[in-house]
């Protein structure tokens, strides 16, 4: 799986254009700030408030709210005016998979969604590791559901296993390689003790194809090397998440992106065998330096400014909704199969929570989507002008809640002042 795919793989296919679009609309000198507005309680949906149950405050101050319109689907519910608006309610999805495995899971997930969600008149865009798809606008109308599910299921099924080939074979390149350096660390162990501390060329049974005959040494630099190659797989562009931010930014209504993320695991030599070898070599530091730039690929850092990321989708009032999907790791004797997903797990569960949308784990997609959709499928939209409006390009933050305390309310963070 490239990860560097996420997002990236819509650009040049899609057709994005260039042009930015205010979110708010400018009537003389007032300006309106639209905010879609999800309220629950204990997992439901809370359907019967009125206009006087929310307050509503910007930078902390409190606002008038001018409009709530009840939105189910696309129907307009309910509404509350003060000021009459047009609510824009058409529907834009993105269905974001990046996923190495393809699971008859997915599959459910994909069919939950096609038969109880998609309606004639959606958008829907599917990024898979390997391209890019947009449903065709009449599409719901020539072909039954059945026929669309069977086509997007293996488009999947296909993109997922051919986008995922080369990410996969590192892993497993790079598991072959931890367990041949492991055994070879645990045999020089045992020549020490004998007065001989040279490793072995052939080592074990697991010292095969490419690394046969290597030197240690030369296992080493071969295992960095596809520790470095791993991590430009899975790079990903915060020039190319702005990018789309911007492109949905444009897009009237409103506007869903559902990232499917697989847990990763990457082999480890485990650390006790690593010091050991390191006793083994304590007059060599070009040993020392090996080991450490090694540990270093272990230790993973966000690749994005995320403040930045999450504050350019709640600008584009974009719901973002992350779902984890998680697995057991594999046991390994010599090396332990540690999760290296802490720099997308934390950073995308906050772009979801900045931009009101959904985030959870699990091993099941089809619950997790679910889930996602059912939060996703009904909301409030609030409408108000903010006092002293300054066209200042500054973040403005939004905070919105109910006068029932025990609500769980979820909104996007604000907008830029353009």
């Amino acid at each position: 799986m490239k990860k560097a795919l996420f997002f990236i793989a819509a650009f040049g296919l899609l057709g994005f254009s260039a042009l930015s679009q205010e979110i708010f609309v400018k009537q003389a000198l007032v300006v309106n700030i639209e905010v879609p507005v999800r309220v629950f309680k204990d997992g439901t949906f809370v359907d019967n408030l009125s206009i006087n149950d929310f307050e509503v405050f910007e930078n902390g101050i409190p606002q008038k709210i001018e409009a709530v319109y009840l939105v189910k689907k696309r129907t307009i519910e309910k509404s509350e005016e003060k000021r009459r608006f047009i609510p824009e309610t058409s529907r834009h999805f993105f269905l974001n998979f990046e996923v190495s495995g393809y699971s008859a899971e997915l599959g459910r997930a994909l069919e939950y969604f096609v038969q109880n969600f998609i309606l004639p008149g959606d958008n829907l865009y599917v990024i898979t590791p390997l391209k890019s798809y947009r449903l065709k606008s009449k599409a719901l109308e020539v072909k039954t559901k059945e026929d669309i599910l069977k086509e997007l299921q293996g488009l999947l099924r296909h993109d997922v296993l051919a986008g995922s080939t080369e990410y996969n074979a590192t892993v497993e390149e790079l598991t072959r390689l931890s367990r041949s350096i492991s055994a070879g660390i645990q045999a020089g162990i045992l020549d020490s003790e004998t007065g001989d501390a040279a490793f072995p060329k052939e080592q074990d049974s697991f010292s095969t194809g490419l690394y046969s005959g290597l030197e240690f040494d030369e296992q080493l630099v071969h295992y960095e090397a596809l520790l470095e190659r791993l991590e430009i797989l899975r790079q990903i562009d915060e020039m190319k998440l702005l990018e789309f931010a911007k492109f949905l930014k444009n897009k009237e209504g409103q506007k869903y992106v559902f990232l499917f993320y697989q847990r990763e695991f990457l082999p480890r030599i485990e650390p006790k065998i690593l010091n050991q070898y390191i006793n083994l070599y304590q007059e060599r530091p070009d040993v020392a330096a090996n080991i450490t730039r090694i540990s270093d690929f272990q230790k993973r850092e966000v690749a994005f400014n995320v403040n930045r990321v999450k504050q350019a989708y709640s600008d584009s009032s974009i719901s973002v909704h992350f779902l984890f999907i998680t697995k057991p790791a594999e046991i390994i004797p010599g090396i332990s199969m540690e999760e290296h997903s802490e720099d997308i797990f934390t950073p995308f569960k906050e772009m979801a929570n900045a931009t009101g949308g959904f985030s959870g784990s699990s091993s099941n997609p089809f619950h997790l989507f679910q889930k996602a959709l059912d939060a996703s499928e009904n909301y409030y939209l609030l409408y108000y002008s903010p006092k002293d409006y300054e066209a200042d390009k500054k973040f403005r933050e939004i905070r919105v809640r109910t006068k029932t305390k025990d609500y769980v309310v979820s909104h996007r963070a604000g907008y830029f002042a353009n």
